[in-house]
């Protein structure tokens, strides 16, 4: 089993996405098999966290077999501690994401669920593949999906929507290709271990490996994404269907940066990180302000997506081992509010047909338990303790303030201060206060299909709070750069109650 686990995780979805295009579209056919097909890949990728032996070193379930002889591709997949989690992630969005679609899509129906088990399979393909040019290809992959059901399924400006996130996300890609090439020409691999070992012995030039690995950090920076090259990021909000918008920011864009760009470049990475912490901490503060001014919530919940995905990238580049274990964490952690915001969000919109923030107001009483999960799920976002949000959240701010600067630190800081307030106003302005006519107008409260996604989602933020080892421990066994380990040693110098080990990356009390 842990030698097909990875490949059926990629073929289940892909077979059920054919099934469900072969299939007759009536009635819920397509959303019933579709929602089959998530359970049983989610049920697949439990797998995973079940036999990972965190005491191994290296990539684990891996296969690695010739695919193509020239150039010399290969099927090679696997998964380590930065990996595992967000394939578990996205095996939990997966059904989160049918069952948020259940009564917002009514037509053509097996069109968007077989392109949404295409996205799940290329997105499943970025996490765990470890040749470049298989990883390329289900890079690539990702946007088609989107873009398509954008196009088809947007609210106003779905066309116009789609076509400038497929260019945003599809330019930037093409540099990419041609820095993977070109790192092939000079190595002759696009195997992930082989490459590190072959850049850091110096096959590559210094100054052509400056430019590419800043083909690779334009890419992944465009999908992040990173300020202030995320003009598509509201738009695509406002317009995609809840299943998929859910799904279309950070993830990747964020486990590409840790895995390829700092994976590969380290030296490239560590020269650079000054301005990607400088654009972070203004995206930080530039989302917050923005979110705290939007009357509509899906552009207001892009904003606060970038506050937050600005603060990951923080964590990024700060190159210390405490920083890039928050960061990880903090992807999972606000992949999961956010899901539960977009359900939440397309909940209220189906229920009184206005994303306007406005129109809303004393919905408390109407709705009680939409009004309490949402509270719940904004207290996970602004990082209340004992809440999923506040462990990643210190783990980023501490370690900026330790080993980057106290500046940038107390600035971030500022940042979640805001999201607190634009949260907090939010909660107010919606569900509290005088009741608008829209809550006059009467809705139903959230049903039984709708509270079996937000519930299991919202104690999932609570154990995430209060239990963080669980993921921590798991997530600190992925392997660090070099530079990174460096870093931390040099903050280890001069604390008494600290000393560097003789094993690299490690710390001993």
């Amino acid at each position: 089993m842990d030698s097909s686990i990875l490949t059926l995780i990629l073929l289940v979805p892909l077979a059920g996405a054919v099934l469900v295009a072969l299939l007759p579209d009536r009635g819920k056919l397509p959303a019933w098999l579709t929602l089959i097909t998530t359970l049983i890949t989610f049920g697949l990728t439990l797998h995973l966290p079940a036999h990972f032996d965190v005491h191994q070193s290296g990539f684990q379930f891996a296969v690695n077999k010739p695919w193509i002889e020239n150039p010399a591709i290969f099927y090679h997949v696997g998964v380590d501690g930065l990996s595992l989690w967000l394939v578990v992630l996205v095996g939990l969005l997966g059904p989160v994401g049918v069952l948020a679609s259940w009564n917002a899509i009514n037509r053509r129906q097996k069109v968007f669920y077989s392109l949404f088990l295409l996205q799940q399979t290329a997105m499943y393909g970025v996490f765990i593949s470890l040749d470049l040019m298989l990883y390329y290809g289900f890079w690539e992959l990702s946007l088609v999906p989107m873009a398509i059901l954008i196009a088809m399924y947007g609210r106003k400006e779905g066309s116009r929507a789609a076509i400038k996130f497929f260019l945003f996300t599809f330019i930037p890609s093409a540099p990419l290709l041609v820095a993977i090439l070109y790192l092939y020409s000079r190595t002759g691999t696009f195997n992930f271990s082989e490459l590190r070992v072959s850049i850091a012995a110096g096959i590559v030039p210094a100054g052509a490996l400056f430019w590419v690995a800043l083909a690779f950090l334009f890419a992944f920076a465009v999908k992040v994404p990173i300020f202030p090259i995320h003009g598509w990021l509201a738009d695509t909000f406002s317009e995609a269907p809840v299943a998929m918008a859910m799904v279309v920011a950070g993830k990747l864009g964020l486990y590409s940066m840790l895995r390829f760009h700092v994976g590969l470049f380290p030296a490239q990475s560590k020269a650079i990180a000054p301005l990607l912490i400088t654009l972070a901490v203004i995206g930080i503060l530039y989302g917050a302000c923005l979110a705290l001014v939007q009357r509509d919530f899906w552009r207001f919940l892009a904003f606060a997506a970038l506050s937050h995905l600005s603060l990951i990238t923080l964590g990024i580049y700060g190159f210390t081992v405490t920083g890039w274990s928050g960061a990880t964490f903090q992807i999972l952690n606000n992949e999961l509010i956010d899901a539960a915001l977009f359900v939440l969000f397309g909940a209220l919109e189906l229920r009184y047909a206005t994303t306007q923030i406005a129109a809303y107001g004393g919905l408390a009483n109407r709705i009680p338990r939409l009004a309490t999960l949402f509270v719940i799920v904004s207290l996970a976002m602004i990082g209340l303790p004992l809440m999923n949000g506040f462990v990643g959240e210190f783990l980023i701010l501490s370690s900026t303030f330790s080993g980057v600067s106290h500046r940038w630190a107390i600035i971030a800081t500022l940042g979640v201060i805001l999201s607190a307030a634009y949260m907090l106003w939010l909660v107010q302005r919606v569900f509290y206060g005088p009741e608008s006519n829209t809550a006059a107008s009467g809705a139903a409260d959230l049903r039984f299909g709708e509270q079996l996604v937000l519930w299991p989602l919202a104690v999932l933020m609570l154990v995430m709070g209060v239990s963080p080892n669980f993921w921590l421990h798991t997530i600190e066994m992925a392997p660090k750069p070099i530079v990174v380990e460096q870093s931390q040693s040099i903050q280890m110098l001069g604390r008494p109650d600290v000393i560097p080990s003789t094993n690299s990356g490690e710390v001993q009390r």
